[in-house]
Parts: C-alpha cells; sequence; structure tokens
C-alpha cells in the first residue's frame, strides 16, 4: 500500500491534517514529517510493531539506539534521571533547535518513560545505556509529537546508508511502500543534519557536527556573564571580581576553575578605552577582600562581547542605552545592576568613595547571581 502524501500549505492552519497524522502515529503508523534539519521518519515505542518495521527501514541492528523526540524541553526528564549542570545549559540555550543531545542512563528501568514502551521501544530507546533526545524547531513537528501523546523514536526519513532528505518528492519513491503518511511540508530550513552532542554533569562531547559546528556548542556550553562601566578601571573590574569570587564560594571551587567549568566573567567600557591597568583604588579595595584584579586590563565594549554573553549588567542607565544601540537585538539579555538605579562612578574620589561602591555592588550581585543560569 502507498503512503499517503499530504501536502501542507505554509499559509495555513496546517493543523487539522497533522492531528490526523498524530492519530495515526500514536496507534502504529509510520510518520514521516519535516523538521527544522532533515526529513524524519516517526514510530510509536510502545508499539513493538511499529518499532521492528522503522528498523527495518533503516537496516539497524537492535543494539543501535533511536533517538527519542519530544515536544516540550520538560519531556527530558520522563527520559533522564539526572540531567545535570550541562544539559540544563544545552538545553536553555539550544531547545527547541537543531541539536540532539545524548545522556547516560545506567538503570533505564528507573525513569516515567521506560513503563511506556515496549520492550522493543525501550531497547530501541536505551540501547547504549544511553537516551538521545531531539527538539526541533518546528510547528509541524511540535503539533505531530504533542498531539500523538506516546514516545516517539525518529530517524532521518531515508533507508540505511542513503542521503538524509530536505525535501518530501524523494522520500515518496524511496519510502512511498514502506510508510503510512508523509507529510510534506516543502523544503527543509537548514539541509543539514542536527549537531549530536553527548552530556555529563559538567562536561561534554562532541559526537557529530551538523547545523551547529564545534565552535558554536563550546559557546553554548559557556555561561558568560559581562559587566559595563564607563571606562572597565572602576565599576566593572570591581565587579567582576566580586562576582568570581561569588560564583566559586557558591560552586565550591576555585576563581581558577571557573572556565573548566564552562563559566566566563568579564567586563568592559562604553568609552573604549583598550590598554593600560584598573584603578588603584579598586585594586585597594578588592585586595581587601581577598581578590587580586591587579592584572586587569581595560577594554572597549564591542558587538561581540555583547553577543557572545548571556547576562548583562550594566552600571548606569546610559550604559544600558549604549549596549542596546551597539547590539539591539541583544537588548534583552541587559540590565541595570542595581534596579534602584545607578551606580555612581567614583573616578577622582578617596578610596572610601570606592569602598562605597564595593559594597554597594556586593550587596546587589548577591541577588543578581540568583538569576543566573548556570
Amino acid at each position: 500500500m502507498t503512503a499517503e502524501l499530504v501536502p501542507l500549505d505554509p499559509d495555513s492552519d496546517n493543523t487539522p491534517a497533522v492531528q490526523r497524522a498524530a492519530k495515526a502515529l500514536a496507534e502504529g503508523a509510520l510518520v514521516v514529517f519535516p523538521t527544522e534539519t532533515v526529513y524524519g521518519l516517526a514510530a510509536n515505542a510502545a508499539i513493538a510493531d511499529s518499532v521492528r518495521r522503522i528498523r527495518d527501514i533503516k537496516g539497524r541492528e537492535a543494539s543501535k539506539p533511536f533517538t527519542v523526540h519530544i515536544s516540550q524541553a520538560e519531556q527530558c526528564e520522563e527520559f533522564v534521571p539526572e540531567i545535570g549542570v550541562m544539559g540544563r545549559r544545552f538545553m536553555r540555550k539550544a531547545w527547541p533547535g537543531p541539536l540532539t543531545l545524548i545522556f547516560k542512563v545506567e538503570d533505564p528501568a528507573s525513569v516515567p518513560a521506560y513503563r511506556r514502551m515496549s520492550e522493543a521501544g525501550a531497547e530501541a530507546v536505551y540501547a547504549e545505556h544511553s537516551v538521545g533526545l531531539r527538539f526541533p524547531d518546528h510547528r509541524v513537528a511540535e503539533l505531530l509529537l504533542r498531539g500523538a501523546g506516546v514516545p516517539v523514536i525518529a530517524s532521518s526519513a531515508n533507508v540505511g546508508g542513503a542521503e538524509a532528505p530536505c525535501e518530501a518528492d524523494r522520500i515518496q519513491a524511496e519510502l512511498g511502500e514502506k510508510v503510512d503518511i508523509i507529510l510534506d511540508g516543502g523544503a527543509t530550513r537548514y539541509h543539514k543534519s542536527s549537531t549530536v552532542v553527548a552530556v555529563n554533569g559538567q562536561g561534554y562531547k562532541m559526537i557529530r557536527a551538523g547545523v551547529w559546528d564545534e565552535r558554536t556548542v563550546q559557546r553554548m556550553a559557556t555561561v558568560n556573564i559581562l559587566f559595563v562601566c564607563s571606562g572597565n578601571t572602576c565599576r566593572s573590574p570591581i565587579a567582576e571580581g566580586l562576582c568570581k569570587q561569588m560564583l566559586a564560594q557558591r560552586l565550591g571551587c576555585s576563581v581558577a576553575e571557573l572556565a573548566k567549568r564552562g563559566i566566563i566573567v568579564q567586563s568592559a567600557g562604553t568609552l573604549g578605552i583598550s590598554g593600560g591597568r584598573g584603578s588603584d583604588a579598586s585594586i585597594e579595595v578588592c585586595k581587601r577582600r581577598g581578590i587580586d584584579i591587579s592584572d586587569h586590563t581595560p577594554q572597549g565594549l564591542s558587538a561581540e562581547l555583547i553577543h557572545l554573553a548571556d547576562y548583562i549588567y550594566v552600571m548606569a542607565r546610559h550604559h544600558l542605552d549604549t549596549v542596546c544601540s551597539i547590539s539591539p537585538g541583544d537588548a534583552r539579555k541587559a540590565r541595570m545592576l542595581d534596579p534602584q538605579g545607578d551606580i555612581a562612578d567614583p573616578i577622582g574620589g578617596a578610596t572610601e568613595d570606592y569602598e562605597a561602591v564595593a559594597q554597594r555592588i556586593s550587596k546587589v550581585l548577591e541577588e543578581r547571581l540568583n538569576e543566573v543560569t548556570l
């Protein structure tokens, strides 16, 4: 029997057609669907015959797992007992999106989703005592996966060894006799497979480059905090030093180990000054707190620094305006360090003025760091 080809109109509401395919998927049908990367082939992991059929198409042995596809990030907890810091970092930054995450699962029977799958399905998901999870950034995929309401395993919609398809035309000829429904959503956005990363506690390992390369993955694995003042000689270096100290204390590590944990804290100035050193008074008030910023070199604020930052804290309202003017698309990441108002520049003042600034920054940082997801 030839698969039903369902053309989807990008300018119309395709919900009824996709919901019908979702119902069929839940009942055991094999459904081809578009994602932002390549077309996927989906099966219900709760039905052993569906698992067998997708294995036959892919020519994949029982020891080789399939990726679970989900419609919301929270579903990860149904398949993974312990997500870990790095896993949550990738989930927050990359999902939904073209990233497949692989988590170790030593005891698959301990997770809620295990009880919802057939024996064949559980083997297809946890064959290597790990699970691969994908949260596609595509409206049709989201509707299909959410509507099915079952654990869905999927792979690229091609026979084993063939090129992953980015359009539905070839799928009809190649798989038309082997699948039940093909949802034709036109050409995929990226024309490339998802990137695959294995995560383990604080670390990760690049398994396969795809839409995102290794450099992009490395940025996603990093939490970058940026403090901004005018000259980057007083307020923002003090904030940088205090922030590093507080984070190290919270994580139970040294300041030097923060970078190994993927945490970068920087500071910059809107005046564009580069070179030189921090002010003597700033160095002194930090030294009183056991913080050494004597090797700090001022740097000017740039679009690249803004873009790489996950959190941007500024000392005054005009710094916020500068950040937004340099990189309007990143404006949502920037906020006043002290919500109560500007932290005045102590430049030219006595050491006591710098001490007052350090005390205020320390106080507000304790609260601000509660917002930071590490």
